[in-house]
């Protein structure tokens, strides 16, 4: 068969194939290029989940005359001029680019004004390679985009389009992550003549705020904490929610990298991994969180929808986004909450964390043997904050968490602060507590080493083989030695004395395959927490021990130094706050 070329419209709409996928992703494209072009007010329409009608309307600096035409023009852009712009890119799309792609599969309205014009001017495009003359419009200054019948020309693809409710979900995916990616930006939304949303531009810290809890609602909102690090060049900020409001899926992670949506593995696996000692397993974090970086030093063009996209120095990016949210986490303890900030746990709020079977299997200890484990752990605790007198109490300054008042079988703390009645689980509390005493005990001594007996062979890829020797020292430190014995051969002579038992093989093939794939690995700290985690389990008071007034008000003043406290070792919240104003709405009081 002879090669021949294709006809012009086919090849419009080949190429409507790689960006054209469903309405979603038709507004995805219009709405950038309204962000693009500086708007500052855009205003969407939807029928029939998009199918029917898509209508975009911006008050951005819209489209000369005579460049109509050329907006529905293949490999016509107003963005891009060189090669230097390509590797540069600053903005979100290649105006001109997805233009076409619709308009070869739709009935496509295009009108438009600029600030010079006296009166706007359309074009319009049904499917047909051609190239329309402009007429005249009355249109303020601005672009409108008007998209009808989607794949009206291309029956096979229409098909696959899903039922109304459907399609409008993935619609509102879109536009919640460009009401998130630009709060600086008034949004309005319609379905089928109906207003559905009117998010108004945000102006400062506290409109972003409530630009974020009309987006994903105000459990994530009161559960969010805010970061904000500036660093080597890079500038991560945002909100990250408590781990104690987590997910059955990753449904709310939103990273947006100079203002573009990605769904990046890079820098999912740094979070991740920061939220990987406080996290129940197989549950996910939640957050909306802003990487600034040189348009030089990432590829957005990694992808063809640009949903993915390239790090120059990806080592750097994943260590300062991990490092971030970790030490942020870390921060959140109850000394911060004084006065019901976000960063205490709240007792309502997600409701999306699973009440786990407390692993509290009493120990064969009396209480005092107990409370000398804790001491040998810790040492004597800090002088009590308050007298022992009752009345005393009354007056003294409660700390965040209170003062304790009772113990509820065994396993509560009623403690009473400022706000109220602060609950906290005995055991929870005092297994996190141990355990960040054990980290920081066994990192100030550093890893200590275990010659084997029996040096272990392994067989790895040449590549693997590369960074095993590129990582000798790096391995070292964390208590192992490496030798490369041939092309495709490890020696493994030591390892951590704590890991004597893990397989060991398979810890640093894995902890290769980490660092090939993300530039790090954190496996081999992770396993060594884990065992940590488990001796501070073993280790912690077990419920129906029975404590003092001022052992309890000890364990109080320790989890508001220590720590992630919010939190047990296995992601469970240690303690929630129930304020006056929740204690009268239980009881019917006031109404």
């Amino acid at each position: 068969m002879r090669i021949r070329p294709l006809d012009p419209q086919l090849v419009n709409q080949i190429a409507a194939g790689e960006v054209v996928e469903r309405p979603a992703s038709v507004l995805k494209e219009l709405l950038e290029n309204s962000l693009d072009a500086g708007a500052r007010r855009i205003e969407i329409d939807i029928e029939e989940g998009g199918k029917r009608l898509l209508r975009i309307r911006d008050d951005g600096q819209g489209i000369h005359r005579d460049d109509l035409a050329l907006a529905l023009s293949r490999h016509a852009t107003s963005k891009i001029a060189s090669l230097e712009d390509l590797e540069n890119v600053a903005s979100l799309g290649f105006r001109g680019e997805a233009l076409p792609s619709i308009a070869s599969v739709s009935r496509l309205l295009l009108q438009s004004r600029t600030a010079a014009d006296a009166s706007g001017w359309q074009v319009r495009g049904d499917g047909r390679e051609q190239s329309p003359a402009p007429e005249p419009v009355a249109h303020p200054c601005g672009t409108t985009v008007e998209v009808r019948d989607l794949f009206f020309n291309v029956p096979a693809r229409r098909k696959f389009l899903r039922a109304e409710a459907t399609e409008h979900k993935h619609l509102e995916g879109v536009y919640q992550r460009i009401a998130l990616s630009r709060p600086d930006i008034e949004l309005l939304v319609r379905r089928s003549r109906k207003l559905l949303h009117h998010l108004r531009a945000a102006e400062d810290e506290a409109g972003r705020l409530q630009r974020l809890q009309a987006v994903l609602g105000e459990a994530f909102s009161q559960q969010a904490v805010g970061l904000d690090r500036d660093v080597a060049g890079l500038r991560l900020h945002g909100w990250i929610a408590l781990p104690t409001f987590n997910r059955s899926q990753p449904d709310l992670q939103y990273f947006f990298v100079n203002g573009r949506m990605v769904r990046d593995k890079l820098l999912a696996h740094a979070v991740r991994q920061a939220y990987q000692d406080v996290l129940y397993h197989g549950r996910f974090p939640a957050f909306v969180l802003y990487l600034d970086i040189d348009p030089g030093s990432v590829d957005v063009n990694a992808h063809p929808a640009k949903h993915e996209v390239r790090f120059r120095d990806s080592r750097l990016v994943h260590d300062m986004v991990f490092r971030t949210v970790q030490r942020v986490l870390a921060d959140v303890r109850p000394a911060v909450a004084g006065g019901g900030a976000v960063a205490a746990p709240a007792a309502t709020g997600s409701g999306d964390y699973p009440v786990a079977p407390a692993r509290q299997q009493p120990m064969p200890l009396q209480v005092n043997e107990q409370l000398t484990q804790y001491r040998s752990l810790h040492g004597e605790p800090a002088p009590l904050e308050q007298p022992a007198d009752s009345l005393a109490v009354e007056s003294s300054e409660p700390p965040p968490l209170g003062f304790a008042r009772a113990q509820l079988k065994g396993v509560f703390i009623l403690a009473e602060n400022a706000q109220g009645l602060v609950l906290v689980d005995m055991h929870a509390a005092h297994e996190r507590i141990s355990y960040e005493h054990l980290k920081r005990s066994y990192e100030a001594q550093g890893i200590r080493s275990q010659p084997l007996l029996v040096p272990l062979n392994l067989a790895v890829s040449e590549a693997e083989a590369d960074e095993a020797e590129q990582r000798r020292d790096w391995f070292a430190a964390l208590g192992f030695e490496l030798d490369r014995l041939g092309p495709e051969r490890l020696l493994v002579r030591q390892v951590p004395a704590l890991l004597a038992d893990v397989d060991s093989a398979a810890l640093v093939r894995d902890v290769l395959a980490d660092c090939r794939n993300h530039g790090r690995s954190r496996r081999i700290e992770e396993t060594l927490n884990r065992l940590l985690s488990t001796m501070a389990c073993h280790g912690s008071v077990r419920a129906n021990r029975q404590l003092t007034l001022p052992e309890m008000n000890a364990l109080l003043r320790d989890m508001e130094r220590t720590e992630r406290s919010g939190q047990c070792n296995h992601g469970r919240p240690t303690w929630v706050q129930l304020d006056m104003k929740t204690l009268d709405g239980l009881f019917l009081r006031g109404r």
